[in-house]
């Protein structure tokens, strides 16, 4: 009888241009070294001539620099539903806007428009 697996296996996903990611550089990475692991913006696709394999050219977003033919087995997307959970699950019915973060907040004034006045001033 055979043990089933217990490693995840990680979907095939096809990202488009604008997506945020998380990359990592594999060979910083194995060798123990620091700054392997960056946030960055999707900038085009392309398939490698001698192996047929989509790779991906990239922002690196901390310093706006370039980074081309990254493997998409290193990415994970950034889901836009985890940037703006803390606005999705602010709490209006709170009136003390000290209980929200900073980015729900600015959200909420902004969305209220005009009417920001029915939010108390963060002391």
């Amino acid at each position: 009888m055979t043990q089933p697996q217990t490693q995840d296996v990680q979907p095939k996903v096809t990202y488009t241009k604008g997506d945020i990611v998380l990359f990592r550089d594999v060979e910083r990475f194995w060798l123990g070294l620091p700054r392997h692991t960056f946030v960055g913006r999707v900038e085009r696709s392309w398939t490698h001539a001698d192996t047929h394999k989509v790779l991906y050219d990239l922002t690196e977003l901390s310093g706006n620099r370039a980074r081309a033919g990254i493997d998409p087995d290193y990415m994970r997307l950034l889901p836009p539903a985890d940037a703006m959970a803390d606005i999705d699950t602010a709490p209006l019915s709170e009136p003390d806007t000290g209980a929200m973060t900073p980015a729900a907040v600015a959200w909420l004034r902004q969305h209220l428009g005009q009417d920001s006045s029915k939010l108390p001033d963060r002391r």
